[in-house]
C-alpha cells in the first residue's frame, strides 16, 4: 500500500460562530491532522445568512523543541545544562528540516530526508563566541513565537452580513483513517451449515478524537487520485459529530449513487490512535458445501515473457502436471440462505469445531464486494487425501497452417475413505490467429464421483 494511506472520508462539524457584519477573523482547532484544505466546505445553517471565506490557512505543524529552536534561529536563548547551570547559546541553525510528502510527493521527501542526513539535520549552536554541532542543554524557550500553533488549525477571513450569533457546518476530507471488513465462519463437528459473523474495523491515526460519532461506509470503487500517483479506487468514510442513540438494527445498509452505504446505528468514539470492531452482520444456518477443483495445468517459470509464438511451436511447454487439487468453500449470498445483503470486501477465516468443542482454523482467503444473491466461492487450501495428474498423450504442430492439436489425459483420485465430487478442470492455451498472436484461456469442467483408491480418467483434444 502507499505510505500514507489516503482514502476518501469526509467529516462534518457543527459550528457555533459569534460575528460581526463585515470580515471575521475565525480558527478552528477542533480538526484532524490530515485535511485536505481545498476540500473544505462551509455551509449557514441559518436561512438568509450568508457566509463566505474570503482567505483560509491550514497548520500542520504543531511546536515541538526541533520547530521552536527554528522560529529562534539568529536568537541567543538559555539552555539548562546537565551540572544544572545556566547557559546562553545563540541559535545559528536548528536542525530543523521538514519532511512533508503530501503536496510533494515520495521523490520531495527523500531529497529532505537525504539533505537532513548530509548535516542540515544538525543544529549549530554558537556559545561563548564558538560553534558546536549538539545543544549545550536543554533550550528553555522564553515564550511561543507569535507564529506557533499548539494543534492542526484552520484560520479563516470570513465575510457574513449579519451580526449575532450563527450556527454552521464544515465538511472536509481527511486522510488518516482506514477500514476494513473482516468475516468469521464456522463449521459445525459435522455437516455443512455454516455460522457466519461479520467485523468492520475501524483504524483512526488521523491525530483527533471522534466523540459520539456517528459512523458511515461506502463500500465500492469510489475514485480518489493519490499525490504523484495515478487514479486509485477506494472505499469511503463517513463521520458526523454529535449525533443522538437512535433504536433498530446496529448497522442499516442502503444503495447510494453507484455504491452502497452502511450506516453504524449506533453512536461511537473513536480515539486517535485507536483500533475499533463493530459487528455488521451475523447469520446462523447458511447452508453451503465444499467443492473440490483439479486444475491441472502447471505454469513453467522458464517461458516467462517469452512471445506467445515462439511458446506455441515448443512442444514441452504444457507438459508440466500440477498434483494439487484446491479445496474450496461455497455457499449463497441471499435471504432464502439467511443473508441477503451486500457484504462488504474482505477477508473470511473459516473454523470447524472438533469433537471437543475447541475451533481449528481450516483457512482463509479475501472476497470482493458481494451483491445479494451472488454465489460465494472461496479458496481455503489443498485438499490432503485428493490428488490429480495431468498428461498430455498428443501432440502436433503445423506451423504453416498455425495450427497446433493436443491431447491430455486428466486423472484424479483419492485415498480416504469416504466418497467426494470433484470437478475436474483443464486449462488450455492457444489461439493464434490471423497475424498477430492471442491468448485465450478455456476451461472445461466435469463432475465425478471418487471412491477410495480408485482413479477416473479423463481424456480432452483441443485445436489452437
Amino acid at each position: 500500500m502507499d505510505q500514507y494511506k489516503l482514502e476518501l472520508r469526509i467529516r462534518r462539524l457543527p459550528l457555533a460562530l459569534d460575528l460581526k457584519p463585515g470580515q471575521n477573523h475565525v480558527e478552528v482547532t477542533d480538526i484532524t491532522g490530515h485535511v485536505e484544505p481545498d476540500s473544505v466546505f462551509l455551509r449557514s445553517l441559518e436561512e438568509g445568512r450568508h457566509l463566505r471565506i474570503l482567505e483560509q490557512n491550514y497548520r500542520n505543524d504543531p511546536v515541538f523543541e526541533q520547530l521552536l529552536l527554528s522560529l529562534y534561529e539568529g536568537k541567543t536563548i538559555d539552555f539548562l545544562a546537565p551540572d544544572k547551570t545556566i547557559v546562553q547559546g545563540k541559535i545559528i541553525r536548528s536542525g530543523f528540516v521538514p519532511h512533508a510528502t503530501l503536496m510533494y510527493g515520495q521523490r520531495y521527501y527523500q531529497a529532505q530526508a537525504m539533505y537532513a542526513q548530509q548535516g542540515a539535520g544538525q543544529p549549530v549552536i554558537e556559545v561563548n563566541g564558538k560553534l558546536q554541532f549538539t545543544l549545550p542543554g536543554q533550550p528553555i524557550f522564553p515564550s511561543l513565537a507569535d507564529d506557533t500553533v499548539l494543534k492542526p488549525t484552520l484560520s479563516w477571513e470570513l465575510e457574513t452580513d449579519k451580526a449575532g450569533k450563527a450556527a454552521a457546518e464544515l465538511s472536509y476530507v481527511t486522510g488518516g483513517m482506514n477500514w476494513e471488513a473482516s468475516y468469521n465462519v464456522v463449521a459445525p463437528v459435522k455437516g455443512t451449515e455454516l455460522e457466519l459473523l461479520g467485523w468492520v474495523t475501524l483504524d483512526n491515526q488521523s491525530g483527533k478524537t471522534f466523540r459520539d460519532a456517528r459512523i458511515k461506509l461506502m463500500a465500492g470503487d469510489v475514485n480518489k487520485i493519490q499525490p504523484n500517483e495515478a487514479y486509485m479506487a477506494r472505499d469511503a468514510i463517513s463521520f458526523q459529530a454529535g449525533v443522538g442513540m437512535s433504536g433498530g438494527p446496529q448497522v442499516t445498509e442502503k444503495a447510494f449513487d453507484e455504491y452502497h452505504l452502511y450506516t453504524l446505528e449506533r453512536p461511537t468514539t473513536l480515539h486517535d490512535r485507536e483500533t475499533k470492531q463493530v459487528e455488521f452482520v451475523r447469520a446462523a444456518g447458511v447452508k453451503s458445501k465444499t467443492v473440490y477443483v483439479y486444475d491441472g495445468w502447471k505454469v513453467d517459470a522458464n517461458y516467462r515473457n517469452w512471445p506467445m509464438e515462439t511458446i506455441r511451436a515448443q512442444d514441452a511447454f504444457g507438459t508440466q502436471s500440477n498434483s494439487k487439487v484446491w479445496v474450496m468453500q461455497e455457499f449463497k449470498n441471499s435471504s432464502e440462505n439467511h443473508l441477503g445483503m451486500l457484504l462488504l470486501k474482505g477477508r473470511v477465516r473459516f473454523y470447524r469445531r472438533d469433537d471437543d468443542g475447541q475451533l481449528e482454523f481450516t483457512g482463509e482467503n479475501e472476497i470482493d464486494h458481494t451483491p445479494k444473491d451472488e454465489l460465494i466461492r472461496i479458496y481455503t487450501g489443498n485438499a490432503f487425501d485428493l490428488t490429480g495428474e495431468r498428461h498430455r498423450v498428443d501432440y502436433k504442430l503445423n506451423t504453416p497452417a498455425r495450427w497446433v492439436d493436443e491431447s491430455f489425459e486428466i486423472k484424479g483420485g483419492i485415498t480416504r475413505a469416504r466418497r467426494w465430487n470433484c470437478g475436474l478442470w483443464s486449462t488450455c492455451t492457444g489461439g493464434i490467429r490471423g497475424t498477430s498472436a492471442k491468448v485465450r484461456i478455456r476451461s472445461r469442467r466435469w463432475m465425478r464421483r471418487l471412491r477410495p483408491s480408485r482413479c477416473k480418467c479423463l481424456r480432452m483434444a483441443k485445436r489452437s
